[in-house]
């Protein structure tokens, strides 16, 4: 919760796991996001001690949903949400190889074609679940959703809309006829209220104030897909604005009027000006997600201690790192633990480490791991490199990379910009507070923003440790070539 001088008020969180039924497929039940809506709301209206008649509006930002939710007419889920992170539409995405102008495709909606887009992840249900498809009557991104259940409205906002590719028309800023006959997706399934993200889609229900504590009223604002409201909560309004968001996968995204900048990166409209201006981003994955993932496997005793004595486990293994140099004593690792996005776009892509010797301890294994999400960002930043756009000269960061006491470092290092962290990690809900405000009229300049942030000490580039990484870097991209094929032949055999 959020003042309208930018201060704070209160916070709550809700954490829930993703269902992963099968290798490489990932999905959501949308009542576990329901619930942690009405928890959070309830709880940090509790916290911040405040009459809900003082809250003048809410927004609704939501991770990038995939496929949607599909309803059916009585907005029931007919199925699970098919998210970002879920891989299974390969076949799909090689009969829109085969059958679809890629080169139309771009040019209409700004991007590609893979498993990661929300339109392959339609197609694979209509393909695999037919009885569902029959049942559907809309997708609904995660936030579309919430909001139906708060307000009984229905609209999606552009970010949402644009972030599914395949089927919405970058430049008109609508629905894509031409492609959702070509894909064979039906119209009627999409929302058809299109919003600018700060706009008011509809007002707090009884039923919902009776949920979140809200007063009945309240305006509900559209928000937008999170990774681009975050870039907006660290400021990012103008062209070559650009900002890195590490959390569980990692989104670097920059603000521009461009719609065709690269076919290697995502591109959507801007939850600020949605008409003119463009989110573009690269995402890594996992990025998080890899720490993690070594923590709990390899950091069994850290997380011992952590339980013991209350001492963070990613501290304690980040203790072991402090005397390792730059490149690991030769450990590379590719982070591509659940496929990979851009700039390879391939499923197939597989977590790899390489160089290992009986010289080599867990702290070294620890640090590769950080080096490898910093060389996977630096992987995207190069596609920008060879077009016309021109970057700011610092990065900034946010999501739980900033908690850090190693890994901002390695980053500024593998990628040679100085790195700015916010003293307050903010993410996502900064943003929404703003579009709140924007769109109840209680704010009226969105660069208000910039004089709510407060920054750290910038982290600068070790010219040293640059030169030893610009070599691993070289090494890290034509290890995947080398391998390529290799981790598509072992996908394939069956056990």
């Amino acid at each position: 919760m959020v003042n309208t001088e930018g201060k704070i008020i209160a916070t709550s969180y809700k954490g829930y796991d993703v269902i992963k039924p099968q290798p490489l497929w990932a999905e959501q039940w949308p009542d576990v996001w329901l619930n942690a809506t009405y928890y959070t709301i309830k709880t940090v209206i509790e916290k911040a001690n405040l009459e809900p008649g003082q809250i003048k509006g809410i927004a609704i930002s939501s991770l990038y949903g995939g496929s949607g939710i599909p309803v059916d007419k009585e907005i029931k889920p007919v199925a699970p949400c098919l998210i970002w992170m879920d891989r299974r539409a390969e076949a799909e995405v090689n009969w829109v190889k085969e059958n679809i102008d890629l080169e139309e495709l771009y040019k209409i909606t700004g991007n590609t074609v893979d498993s990661y887009y929300g339109f392959t992840k339609m197609l694979w249900i209509k393909n695999n679940w037919p009885e569902v498809w029959k049942k559907i009557n809309l997708f609904l991104p995660p936030n579309s959703y919430i909001i139906y259940h708060l307000t009984g409205e229905i609209a999606i906002d552009y970010s949402s809309a644009g972030n599914i590719g395949g089927i919405f028309d970058i430049k008109e800023r609508k629905w894509s006829i031409k492609m959702l006959n070509q894909l064979g997706i039906p119209l009627e399934y999409q929302p058809q209220r299109l919003v600018a993200s700060q706009e008011v889609v509809g007002e707090i229900t009884k039923e919902a104030s009776e949920k979140t504590g809200l007063k009945v009223g309240t305006p509900v604002i559209a928000g937008g897909i999170d990774a681009a409201v975050a870039t907006l909560s660290a400021g990012a309004f103008k062209e070559g604005n650009h900002v890195a968001m590490i959390g569980t996968s990692m989104c670097w995204g920059f603000i521009t009027e461009k719609t065709n900048l690269s076919s290697k990166l995502v591109s959507m409209p801007h939850v600020i000006d949605p008409l003119n201006k463009v989110y573009t981003f690269g995402g890594a994955a996992t990025a998080g997600a890899v720490v993690r993932w070594f923590r709990d496997v390899f950091g069994r005793q850290e997380l011992e201690v952590e339980n013991k004595l209350d001492i963070n486990a990613y501290s304690l293994l980040e203790l072991g790192v402090k005397d390792i140099p730059a490149g690991s004593d030769g450990l590379l690792v590719l982070p591509y633990f659940m496929g990979e996005r851009s700039p390879i776009w391939d499923s197939n892509a597989r977590g790899t480490i390489l160089g290992l010797s009986l010289y080599h301890s867990k702290g070294h294994l620890y640090k590769a791991f950080m080096e490898g999400v910093a060389y996977a960002l630096r992987h995207n930043m190069e596609v920008v490199t060879d077009t016309d756009l021109k970057l700011d000269d610092e990065i900034i960061m946010v999501g739980g990379v900033s908690k850090s006491m190693v890994w901002p470092q390695i980053f500024a290092d593998v990628t040679g910009y100085p790195i700015k962290i916010i003293k307050y990690d903010v993410e996502a809900p900064l943003g929404d507070a703003l579009l709140a405000g924007l769109g109840t009229g209680v704010i009226d300049n969105p660069e208000i923003l910039a004089e709510w942030l407060k920054y750290k000490t910038v982290i600068k580039p070790n010219a040293k440790n640059k030169e030893i990484y610009d070599r691993y870097f070289e090494e890290y991209k034509k290890v995947y070539l080398n391998l390529k094929e290799n981790m598509k032949v072992i996908n394939r055999i069956k056990k």
